[in-house]
């Protein structure tokens, strides 16, 4: 075989290979809402298992993709990103999460989406407290994790696709209170092993914030709730009380719009 003729075979090659994989995405993007499992997949795209899982694993290393239950795929809002009338529904829906744990706690109280390997705050309610961490405002995008809501979101991710957007963000990280790849890798596991985030000083100084993820309508994960404060009032035994109250906020909230 020729040079030529071995360049335009590794081609086909390539295309076929691209090809497929797009048809992979495509299937999963028309059941982005319970997901779809690899016998559907291969039905649904004439692929054989081991080239669907082939395909599923470089989709989901790069983020394209995640689980959703059992054996469920489904695309990842770096595919499907939250449009103004998503964010906005999402927002109006934690907004009295918000509220109510920032009253019981005086303290702000933060909500945050993931769009790609960034988090998106999308809601905020400032507390009565007479100093107030407000270092993200609504709007604000920052590497996903470095903040204890974005971090306790990056948590529900398959771990290869966790890794791989802290390595995605790893230039930016340092901007952050010297955050590196490696610290947010054992914060990383450190909120997996807990249930709950906690992250000091890399939003701003002299403070600390504690979160946990929150599941949509559809029962993904696709959003974060925090509450962050001053070092000083952020004992460990005050996080656990906060995280208790974000998590009772949330089922009452959730009582509610079902019943309503």
């Amino acid at each position: 075989m020729t040079g030529a003729t071995r360049g335009k075979a590794d081609k086909d090659a390539g295309n076929r290979s691209l090809l497929r994989g797009l048809a992979v995405l495509d299937c999963i993007g028309r059941h982005a809402g319970r997901g779809i499992r690899v016998s559907d997949i291969m039905s649904a795209c004439q692929l054989e298992r081991a080239t669907v899982y082939r395909l599923l694993a470089t989709l989901q290393d790069c983020g394209y993709i995640t689980t959703a239950e059992r054996f469920h795929y489904v695309p990842t809002n770096r595919v499907a990103p939250h449009d103004g009338s998503q964010t906005d529904a999402l927002a109006r829906r934690l907004a009295p999460v918000l509220e109510r744990v920032s009253e019981q706690t005086g303290d702000a109280a933060f909500a945050v989406v993931r769009e790609g390997t960034q988090s998106h705050c999308v809601a905020r309610h400032i507390g009565t407290f007479p100093v107030q961490v407000l270092g993200v405002q609504v709007g604000r995008r920052q590497p996903l994790g470095v903040g204890a809501a974005g971090l306790a979101l990056l948590a529900t991710l398959p771990p290869a696709e966790a890794e791989s957007i802290a390595e995605s963000n790893a230039a930016a990280l340092d901007a952050y209170g010297g955050m590196t790849k490696a610290r947010l890798l054992k914060l990383l596991a450190a909120t997996r092993e807990r249930g709950w985030s906690v992250v000091a000083n890399h939003v701003a100084q002299n403070t600390l914030g504690v979160g946990i993820a929150v599941s949509s309508v559809k029962g993904q994960f696709d959003a974060a709730i925090s509450v962050a404060a001053p070092l000083e009032r952020m004992s460990p035994a005050r996080q656990l009380q906060i995280v208790r109250l974000m998590k009772e906020a949330f089922a009452v909230q959730e009582r509610q719009r079902r019943s309503a």
